[in-house]
């Protein structure tokens, strides 16, 4: 695995190391000491798998006490994977790193605590995304933005979202809330 480092600090895209043979392939989604050589020395205490529908937007997420950050892959289909930065003292503080990620393309994103993360199934079919998180999920430390309202270019059509994330707060109100302060208390830029 190799980790490519993003205009974002700490936002990293990782490549694995695939070999395939005419039975399929063989590929190692994670090791500790693959991370270690990579920079990468976190301990990641919860895997989550999603399913989701073509053309489905999931986001924008977050939380907080505890802090997670993600390492995010998806295993079927394709999506748009997205990070939008809200560290206040961040250059790129309110900006937003996009990828398509897919088992075809061997890849995912390392997404530091202090950015949103939210994805869009690009892909014909159901997509399954795995990711593993730093923090274990806490309904009271959790937080979400309406991810129509970031300024992101989602690459599908016929675009499904929940009522939970459609009525969730737009990211402009969010920017200006005191949720936001208590975020950038709880990080390190």
């Amino acid at each position: 695995m190799k980790c490519i480092k993003t205009d974002f600090e700490g936002l990293l895209v990782c490549e694995f190391n695939k070999f395939p043979d005419e039975r399929g392939f063989f590929m190692e989604s994670y090791n500790i000491n693959t991370f270690a050589q990579n920079g990468i020395n976190l301990t990641f205490v919860q895997d989550n798998i999603s399913v989701s529908k073509s053309g489905v937007i999931r986001g924008m997420h977050g939380q907080i006490l505890p802090n997670q950050t993600k390492f995010v892959r998806c295993i079927s289909g394709e999506i748009y994977d997205v990070a939008l930065d809200i560290r206040k003292n961040s250059p790129t503080f309110g900006k937003y790193f996009g990828i398509h990620l897919s088992m075809e393309k061997n890849n995912a994103l390392l997404i530091p605590h202090g950015f949103l993360h939210g994805f869009s199934v690009t892909s014909g079919a159901d997509a399954m995304v795995l990711y593993k998180t730093t923090g274990v999920y806490s309904k009271a430390g959790e937080y979400s933005v309406n991810p129509k309202t970031c300024g992101i270019d989602w690459k599908v059509e016929n675009e499904i979202t929940s009522e939970r994330d459609t009525l969730s707060q737009n990211f402009e109100d969010f920017c200006k809330s005191d949720k936001i302060s208590e975020i950038y208390a709880s990080i390190e830029v």
